[in-house]
């Protein structure tokens, strides 16, 4: 299958063009703001971390900024630090510019106020606009492409409609070649035996289970209860009862392919096929931890139509709910809940899926970016993590 792209000087493609202002540091997100207003075609991917971590979470902050300026949809990228912080602004932009790609650091300690920071920013930003803007999409294969899959607000027809249907994508996908990531560790409670049957080997399984008793044991930790803190209120008033009924639904919306490995909260596959991502079921983490390993275009696969999205990767909203299509068409995509009235197979709807998947690699825009939706929310899992 064929789509077009924008080829990158590591042989990545892009579906996207973006120019973007990253913080090392949530404290320089009032600047990146700044200057994101005298350059509102910018992407800014202002968070809340970058300092005051340890541990894993240091880790794990380090390695989802470095792959979000790494996204093959980011022509070119400027970091901007404080100059104080734990996670230097060099050394994140240092290893961006690996891919090739064009990338420019700025420290704000470094400079003689507010003022001359703001004037520098544009002095980086300027040529970089300009390149970007030379770039042209050439002729691409879907093998060059990494898909993200997520759902997000499940109701009874997640699990028998748009999960089901985008697992046919998910294996469609594969079959030409690409790769695809899924994760939200929570939601695989209950039926890691099921992904244990298709996993590539016993490594992968052990991960698998090691992932479930962490996530078990943060939340006994904390003095809550997974199932309270999994089936939220709103899967309650779709019909979802317990933890398994989720689990078993969502993991669906990774097809039927083996699993060839697990991995860290954005870390990028090694490799070609189907994999599994630590990451939380919250959207914007969730999302952002798909972004960070890489992918290009999230699927999301809603019962009750939530609306997040992404400012970096378009994100392609399915769902099998017919009152949710009707009632929110400005926030969804795509349509399966003919599957239900019996007029659509999953097979069909899968199709229907995958063509929108070619169209919007191509360049056509998804609900998500027309509202302008989407956040970065980088995922912690200390509590002294600030």
């Amino acid at each position: 299958m064929k789509i077009t792209g924008y080829m990158r000087s590591d042989g990545s493609v892009g579906v996207r063009n973006y120019i973007a202002i990253l913080p090392s540091v949530g404290c320089a997100n009032d600047f990146v703001l700044k200057l994101g207003n005298i350059y509102p075609n910018v992407k800014l991917l202002t968070h809340r971390q970058g300092c005051s971590q340890v541990g894993l979470d240091n880790d794990q902050t380090v390695r989802t900024l470095i792959g979000l300026g790494k996204n093959p949809n980011i022509a070119g990228v400027l970091v901007v630090g404080l100059g104080c912080e734990t996670i230097k602004a060099e050394y994140i932009a240092k290893e961006i510019s690996k891919t090739k790609k064009m990338v420019e650091c700025l420290v704000l300690n470094n400079e003689n106020g507010v003022a001359s920071a703001l004037s520098k920013g544009a002095r980086l930003l300027n040529p970089m606009l300009q390149d970007a803007s030379k770039m042209k999409r050439t002729t691409c294969d879907m093998e060059q492409l990494i898909i993200g899959v997520k759902c997000g607000l499940s109701d009874s027809t997640s699990g028998i409609t748009s999960n089901p249907a985008t697992g046919i994508v998910s294996d469609m996908v594969i079959e030409s070649g690409g790769t695809v990531i899924f994760g939200e560790t929570p939601e695989i409670i209950g039926v890691d035996h099921i992904l244990a049957k298709r996993s590539a080997n016993q490594d992968v399984v052990n991960k698998l289970h090691r992932l479930i008793n962490d996530c078990k044991e943060r939340v006994k930790a904390s003095g809550g209860n997974i199932q309270e803190a999994n089936v939220a209120p709103g899967n309650i008033a779709g019909g979802i009862t317990t933890i398994e009924e989720k689990s078993i639904g969502a993991i669906t919306k990774g097809g039927r392919k083996t699993l060839q490995d697990v991995l860290k909260y954005g870390e990028k596959p090694k490799g070609k096929g189907l994999f599994f991502m630590d990451s939380p079921g919250r959207t914007p983490e969730a999302l952002t931890g798909l972004i960070a390993a890489g992918a290009q275009i999230i699927i999301f696969s809603t019962g009750g139509g939530s609306p997040g999205g992404s400012p970096i990767s378009p994100v392609i909203k399915v769902t099998g709910n017919r009152n949710t299509a009707q009632r929110l068409k400005d926030i969804i995509d795509v349509d399966v809940s003919s599957i239900i009235m019996g007029k659509e197979t999953l097979k069909e709807a899968g199709i229907k899926i995958f063509k929108k998947l070619c169209n919007v690699a191509s360049g056509e825009v998804t609900k998500a970016e027309i509202l302008g939706y989407g956040l970065i929310s980088i995922w912690n899992i200390s509590p002294l993590s600030g």
